[in-house]
């Protein structure tokens, strides 16, 4: 299980292959993988958006992501997760989470992966502060997921 917070950019594919050649095993014994990934918009609300700073709490953050994977694990029958997150300066297009599981059936795989990544954006301390033709606003609350 990897758990990471990263302000360098994201190549979530090689991210990935990196990976599952790290960890072999995933090979033979996975008879699923579910993959997640999400890229920054260029709109909100109705208003364009033009770029994004992602804060986080450092720490606390990776804890919290730490926690759910746990928690995931508990949960759902799986034989491994990634979960990375980007923070810093992002521009519309760029990846900012990346979010597999594996596991022998693809049920547990497709719903530890939501599961994951709707609290990802509910629960773990994220702040995202955008740049519109406006000026800069935070975004109070996540779109809804579900």
């Amino acid at each position: 299980m990897k758990v990471e917070v990263r302000a360098t950019p994201l190549a979530p594919w090689r991210e990935l292959a990196s990976y599952e050649e790290a960890h072999p095993e995933l090979a033979g014994g996975a008879g699923a993988a579910s993959v997640f990934v999400g890229s920054m918009r260029d709109s909100n609300a109705g208003d364009s958006v033009t770029g994004m700073t992602l804060e986080h709490y450092p720490g606390m953050t990776e804890r919290e992501m730490l926690r759910l994977c746990e928690e995931a694990r508990d949960r759902w029958s799986l034989l491994d997760l990634l979960v990375v997150h980007r923070v810093g300066a992002l521009l519309p297009g760029d990846p900012i989470v990346l979010v597999a599981v594996w596991s022998t059936h693809r049920r547990e795989a497709f719903e530890a992966a939501r599961h994951l990544m709707e609290q990802l954006k509910s629960t773990v301390p994220f702040w995202k502060q955008e740049q519109t033709d406006a000026g800069r606003r935070w975004v109070e609350k996540n779109t809804p997921g579900y």
